[in-house]
């Protein structure tokens, strides 16, 4: 984590002029006094334990000037703020203290911005001059580390080789969030490259960042590749977090660390200045604690921009997603497939159970389930094996594989964001597969060399050895992925020969779900669901539905949260334990 000292500075003024905004008479020597703890509890920090609970306790949220910030709700905040009881630059010093307490822990923090209280202070003389700029006017939120700001921050996706480069502008995402009146707290950390150069790694880390880790255990994946945006906010870092997913980085460190994550269709949220991987499957997504705070997020960053041509044909409501949100009446009449053979036959039994009794819950309240919504394709495109981006070369086919597409795009489409770069010598896939080779000791760029890199950079060297060329095998399997996960897949199972379904409901700890809707470019919604009683992380059930059908999805996925919350169930979001706590393991355990 890197935090600079012009922000602590800012930090202490702005608790100071706190006090005396508060009325309350500032005596330095009382400020002294106070910071000398006459009793040892309670700590900040987990109190050691015995035995089977020794690595295991749980770090308490100090209130923020008397509110219970944690798990607090964007609206809940902005009441809070409009009311007096918080400013958002005290939101802002309760959350950098939060991260001060936690984030050594956990690496989920790759930068602060040190323009952090600057912006949060003038976002309360608007307040006060009565001018709010939306529901995010004011409220804290984190950016995955490979997308840009033009700010006195870097971009890196983790790697230490494009420190010290200038973008030429934020991210149309940032651009939109800033407009909003989001406050821009600093980037996340992620697994480096955002998952695209190694194949064989541990998840979360990066060369700059360090290893992040989930506060639900800190020893097993946090899940990828947006690991630091999902566990900043599961350990209450931060409201909201921008991710990015290519093939399952948003959805998959969500229902990880207990959010709910919004993968919007491919196009619905601008690429622009976001460092890519493949412009036919990339999006920018959003995760927070509740659906109401993900549609706030969706709401301020989807739109058309001329920069990302995929934006310019999309379906989406002028009027946002907001008017979406619904509560469980709205299950009545709903119908949801379940599709058992393609999906739900490769969860655990342990979540098979758990999310049994959620699609229970759900029926109970109205709904309808079909099991046996199959997609058409299921045998062929669905590894039996998990996640596996390269199954169809796997399968003898490369002219059928998601990996074919990928590794071409990104050899081209990373020249085309580095080529506008300043002050960086870093311009093209040769350039970053050189420098891990000469900096093998922090960039593991040969295998078996570094523990977090086990592979070094296949994934660069296979996109590396494309050479970018477009030719019959790369076209071949763009289309055969396209028609078997669209109306082959997810489309037809939507169907249901000739009964339209409202959405399918999947398990997306099952990696191969976000992997079909990744190659088809359609949306998914994951909700906290379950907890695994060997590991202690989460999983959640997910929400998957044709292109565009966000606005259903949202509907029906805040539909099923109310459900969760007013009926008492256990299958819901819970707080993270923090299990082993102390543990530093590189690579993560992969379970």
């Amino acid at each position: 984590m890197m935090v600079t000292a012009v922000a602590w500075c800012f930090g202490v003024l702005a608790i100071i002029q706190g006090a005396f905004s508060q009325n309350q008479t500032y005596s330095s020597s009382r400020f002294a006094e106070s910071q000398e703890l006459s009793s040892p509890y309670p700590y900040q920090f987990p109190v050691l334990q015995n035995g089977s609970n020794a690595d295991s306790g749980q770090f308490p949220m100090p209130l923020c000037y008397g509110f219970k910030l944690e798990e607090a709700t964007i609206d809940q905040l902005q009441q809070a703020m409009a009311n007096g009881t918080l400013t958002s630059v005290q939101i802002v010093l309760c959350y950098l203290q939060r991260v001060f307490q936690t984030d050594e822990y956990i690496q989920a923090i790759m930068e602060i911005n040190p323009d952090l209280l600057e912006i949060a202070t003038a976002l309360d003389i608007e307040r006060a001059q009565g001018y709010i700029r939306g529901p995010l006017h004011g409220i804290p939120f984190l950016v995955k580390d490979n997308i840009a700001t033009k700010d006195k921050m870097e971009t890196t996706a983790g790697s230490w080789m494009l420190l010290g480069s200038v973008v030429p502008r934020d991210a149309r995402v940032v651009h939109r969030l800033r407009k909003s009146g989001a406050v821009l707290m600093g980037h996340a950390t992620l697994s480096e490259w955002a998952d695209m150069r190694s194949n064989i790694y541990s998840e979360g880390y990066s060369a700059r960042g360090g290893q992040c880790r989930s506060p639900y255990n800190l020893t097993t994946t946090p899940g990828g590749s947006s690991s630091g945006s999902a566990a900043a906010v599961a350990a209450n870092l931060a409201v909201f977090a921008l991710g990015t997913e290519t093939d399952g980085s948003v959805i998959n460190p969500a229902e990880r660390n207990a959010l709910v994550g919004i993968k919007p269709t491919v196009g619905l949220t601008s690429r622009a200045g976001v460092i890519p991987e493949s412009h036919n499957q990339d999006t920018v997504g959003c995760l927070s604690r509740t659906v109401r705070d993900a549609t706030y997020c969706l709401d301020a960053i989807y739109g058309e921009d001329p920069r990302d041509n995929y934006t310019l044909v999309q379906q989406a409501p002028a009027e946002g997603y907001v008017p979406f949100l619904s509560n469980k009446e709205a299950l009545k009449g709903a119908t949801f497939g379940l599709p058992w053979l393609s999906f739900w036959q490769l969860a655990s039994a342990d979540q098979q159970e758990q999310l049994l009794e959620l699609i229970d819950l759900i029926e109970s309240a109205g709904a309808t389930i079909i099991n046996g919504t199959e997609l058409p394709s299921w045998q062929t495109i669905v590894s039996p094996d998990g996640w596996n981006w390269d199954y169809g070369t796997t399968r003898g086919y490369a002219n059928e594989s998601e990996y074919t597409v990928v590794k071409v795009d990104f050899y081209n489409d990373i020249a085309g964001y580095l080529a506008e770069l300043n002050n960086t010598d870093i311009r093209s896939l040769e350039d970053i597969v050189q420098y891990n080779i000469d900096n093998v000791g922090s960039e593991g760029g040969i295998p078996n060399f570094h523990p977090a890199f086990q592979s070094g950079q296949d994934g660069f060297n296979a996109s590396l050895a494309s050479k970018g060329i477009m030719n019959e095998t790369y076209w071949q399997a763009l289309e055969f992925c396209h028609r078997t996960t669209r109306e082959e897949g997810i489309d037809g199972a939507l169907l249901n020969n000739g009964t339209q379904l409202t959405a399918l409901l999947v398990p997306p700890d099952v990696g191969q779900t976000y992997q079909i809707a990744a190659q088809a470019g359609y949306p998914m919604i994951t909700l906290p669901a379950g907890v695994s009683p060997d590991t202690g992380m989460p999983f959640g059930l997910a929400l998957m539905g044709t292109a565009w059908s966000e606005g259903t999805l949202i509907k029906y996925a805040s539909a099923i949260e109310d459900l969760q919350v007013t009926s008492g169930t256990k299958h819901k979001r819970t707080s993270p334990k923090w299990f082993d706590y102390r543990s530093k393991n590189i690579p993560i355990n992969n379970v």
